[in-house]
C-alpha cells in the first residue's frame, strides 16, 4: 500500500488529537502530520505553505465543532484558495445530526463523514483510496 507524505489533523481535543495521532502512527501509512487548533490556523498554515511553495497535506482530517474557526468555516474558505494539488478532506467529527450530514453534500463531503474516533481499518481504506 502506497504512503503519504503528509496529512493535517484539525482538531481541538486533546483526546481526539491524541488518538488520531496515534492511529496515523500505527497505520504506518503517514511520512508526516502537520496539527491544527482550530479552522482558522489550518487555513493560515495552508495559506502560508502555498506562499512559500512548501507541500501541502494530502489528507486533511477536519473535526467541525472547534472554536476560532469551525469546520463549515474552514471549508468555505478553503474552497476559495485556488489550489492546484488535490487534497482529500474527511469530516471526522462525534455529530451525527442528519442537518450536518446534509452541509457535508455541500462541499462534496457527505461520503467523507466519519463519526469520531476515527479507526485504523478506516484511514487504511481512506489512503488506499486516495492512491
Amino acid at each position: 500500500m502506497n504512503k503519504i507524505n503528509l496529512a493535517c489533523v484539525v482538531e481541538d481535543d486533546p483526546v481526539h488529537l491524541f488518538l488520531t495521532k496515534q492511529i496515523i502512527t500505527l497505520s504506518g501509512l503517514v511520512n508526516h502530520t502537520l496539527v491544527c487548533q482550530n479552522g482558522k490556523e489550518a487555513y493560515d498554515m495552508l495559506s502560508s505553505r502555498i506562499s512559500l511553495q512548501e507541500s501541502l497535506p494530502e489528507l486533511i482530517l477536519l473535526d467541525l465543532n472547534m472554536p476560532v474557526w469551525d469546520g463549515w468555516q474552514f471549508l468555505d474558505e478553503f474552497t476559495m484558495i485556488p489550489i492546484i494539488q488535490k487534497i482529500t478532506i474527511y469530516i471526522v467529527t462525534s455529530s451525527s445530526n442528519e442537518e450536518d450530514l446534509r452541509r457535508a453534500e455541500k462541499y462534496n463531503l457527505r461520503g467523507n463523514y466519519i463519526i469520531k474516533p476515527i479507526t485504523l481499518e478506516k484511514l487504511r481504506e481512506i489512503i488506499h483510496q486516495m492512491n
